[in-house]
């Protein structure tokens, strides 16, 4: 499909205002990118659990209770325009196999948001020429590398969670000025969810390793962004590929590494990145999470 680069610019107050409508203007939510890892980690009494556990504790104590969840997970990808889920009830996707049956038991019957989705894709002006932002009704839901983290952190399932999806088609550019136009959305009560991983090699996959042994090069890719998320370099995300063969090893696909694009484009300038789980799974997952405020 043809495209044409356009500029963005991020959604201000005014901008929203009426497309938003549905949404109360409340303090600024903080900002997560989550690295999923396994299924298994929704189940197993692990360190990651448990960091999610303790992470949504710190909601309605320490940082405002959402009014929505809006989660961007590697797992839900689309071509020709982003979607958003826009039914009342979002299913539990199970996009795995080869996982004990309690796994597959597992579900997360959080509702969905129908008009709080309608409003954010009306907002929305993706950057692609001819593509669109559109409202998914019945074939989505919540997928592993939402629900996977969701759980954890709010067991009660009672905040509306929508999924917006990724256009695979375009380069990963696009998708940080995507997340750009976020930002607004977290004056309004939306907690906004990257859910993927900074490193993400199955095919490197080495079961048994221990968090703290990983390949040289899963340890350097996941230095080099850990440092530029660290010095605010965010822009820079975008332009993973430029280190060749280290990005390939990284990510031989990358739908993985485009949620943290998403989530580094809602910053807002001066917020403090905070990182949890900066360890791996199998010597080939970065499991390295960060909290923004």
């Amino acid at each position: 499909m043809a495209s044409t680069m356009i500029s963005l610019s991020p959604l201000t107050e005014a901008a929203t205002a009426a497309p938003l409508a549905s949404l109360k203007k409340s303090p600024r939510m903080p900002l997560l990118f989550v690295g999923h890892g396994s299924p298994m980690n929704a189940i197993t009494d692990n360190a990651y659990r448990r960091s999610w556990q303790a992470l949504g504790a710190e909601f309605g104590e320490k940082y405002p209770t959402p009014q929505l969840i809006l989660c961007i997970s590697a797992h839900w990808l689309t071509r020709g325009g982003w979607w958003l889920t826009g039914m009342d009830k979002p299913r539990t996707i199970h996009d795995f196999g080869g996982f004990p049956q309690e796994l597959f038991d597992q579900r997360y019957p959080a509702p969905g948001a129908p008009q709080a989705a309608a409003d954010i894709a009306q907002a929305l002006k993706p950057p692609a020429a001819g593509a669109a932002v559109g409202l998914d009704l019945e074939e989505w839901g919540l997928d592993h590398g939402a629900w996977s983290v969701l759980q954890p952190m709010f067991p009660k399932a009672q905040i509306p969670v929508v999924q917006l999806s990724m256009d695979y088609s375009r380069p990963p550019a696009e998708h940080y000025q995507l997340g750009r136009q976020l930002k607004a959305l977290r004056e309004r009560g939306v907690l906004i969810v990257g859910s993927g991983n900074v490193v993400h090699n199955l095919r490197a996959f080495r079961q048994g390793s221990a968090p703290d042994q990983a390949y040289d090069w899963a340890i350097e890719f996941d230095r080099v962004v850990g440092g530029q998320i660290e010095s605010g370099e965010l822009a820079a995300l975008s332009d993973f590929q430029r280190l060749g063969t280290l990005a390939v090893q990284a990510h031989p696909t990358h739908e993985h590494y485009l949620p943290l694009l998403y989530a580094a484009g809602a910053v807002e300038a001066g917020e403090t990145p905070r990182f949890f789980n900066t360890d791996f799974q199998a010597a080939s997952i970065s499991m390295r999470s960060v909290v923004w405020t």
